[in-house]
């Protein structure tokens, strides 16, 4: 048994030990105790958490449900070497990401039950970062099935359920899967005609970026029917669809599409209209029609035809256009998701609270 100092830094300090250190801090900072392996174990985190003590003690910011999620997030990414953008994942973005129900399963979503139907949080795109844009909130079960998987291997799970495969791949079923294939697809760069293909079967989730510009206007005809005053708004996009033929088609798209959603009535609660909308597009007429009108269109024309709609604020919410770059900010597409492992020598803040942590002693056995 010997005392070991883990406080000093003779070597570079590694993002990922910078990463830890803050962390700990943040713990720290907001008067929450780590998972006690993490807590006591010699590392990063540990050094952050003592310093962090030191520095606060008792003058402590509040552990809201949602800080406590941030928290929990950032730790499991640690352990997994997995990046998390912190300028735009905060607790107040993950606030807006709350849903009441699975997008996937569709079941209610719990809170520290341990069962399937905890609400948990996924990054959309496996090759990439904890990054705005990226995540979506989603029951435990469909999270752990999902996995790694992406947009192409769910849609070859659909087809293998549909072929026979009993109970389903990964406990989801061939309708999951499809769900899960086009939540994918949102953030997965694909070509113009593929695009137009896809039936909505799931609306994108608040925050998430679409990489799709027949996608984005998909949804954003679809969403018209979520609040009162459709019927003038979607006669005025109309108007906006460049060309008579292609209007003629859009007009025929929507006439498919509208009588599907009416028929789940009236007296319906928000989510259930929400599904309702999402079923409408498992009718081969409502995706023929749409897949022949949004072919008519480029995909320039497309991204034309939602800035006009939102400039004369035909939306039902917040659309805001990103570059690519933008689009993709914090996603560490360049290593998949994962931390770049390089020194942090340009971090001077957190290198100035790690060198005045000083040497912390601990028990080596």
């Amino acid at each position: 048994m010997s005392l070991v100092p883990i406080g000093t830094h003779a070597h570079p300090i590694s993002t990922l030990d910078r990463i830890g250190f803050e962390l700990g801090w943040d713990y720290a900072h907001h008067r929450v105790c780590p998972p006690e392996a993490y807590a006591q174990a010699p590392s990063p985190l540990r050094d952050g958490l003592l310093a962090g003590q030191a520095t606060f003690g008792l003058r402590t910011l509040n552990a809201t449900r949602h800080v406590r999620k941030w928290l929990q997030l950032r730790l499991h990414a640690w352990l997994r070497g997995r990046s998390v953008e912190l300028t735009q994942v905060t607790p107040n973005h993950l606030a807006q990401l709350d849903v009441s129900h699975c997008p996937i399963t569709r079941v209610g979503l719990s809170v520290a039950t341990l069962e399937g139907s905890d609400s948990s949080i996924d990054r959309v795109r496996n090759g990439a970062g904890y990054a705005a844009g990226n995540l979506a909130v989603m029951s435990t079960k469909a999270n752990h099935a999902k996995a790694a998987h992406g947009f192409r291997d769910a849609i070859r799970f659909v087809k293998e359920v549909e072929a026979g495969a009993l109970g389903g791949v990964n406990g989801l079923t061939a309708a999951q899967w499809a769900r899960v294939a086009v939540l994918c697809s949102f953030v997965e760069p694909l070509a113009h005609d593929e695009a137009c293909a896809l039936p909505l079967l799931v609306l994108p989730p608040n925050r998430l970026r679409l990489f799709n510009p027949a996608q984005a206007l998909q949804a954003f005809v679809s969403r018209q029917l979520l609040v009162p005053g459709w019927s003038q708004r979607v006669s005025r996009i109309e108007a906006l669809v460049p060309g008579k033929p292609a209007q003629r088609a859009f007009r025929d798209f929507f006439q498919a599409l509208l009588p599907r959603v009416l028929e789940a009535g009236r007296n319906i609660t928000p989510m259930e209209a929400r599904w309702a909308v999402e079923d409408a597009w498992r009718n081969p007429l409502v995706q023929r029609r749409w897949t022949a009108f949004a072919r008519m269109l480029s995909a320039e024309q497309c991204e034309a035809l939602l800035r006009r709609a939102t400039a004369k604020k035909l939306g039902t919410g917040v659309l805001n256009q990103l570059t690519d770059a933008q689009a993709t900010d914090g996603w560490n597409l360049e290593t998949r998701g994962y931390v770049p492992h390089t020194p942090a020598a340009d971090e001077p803040a957190v290198l100035r609270r790690m060198e005045a942590a000083g040497p912390q002693m601990l028990l080596a056995i």
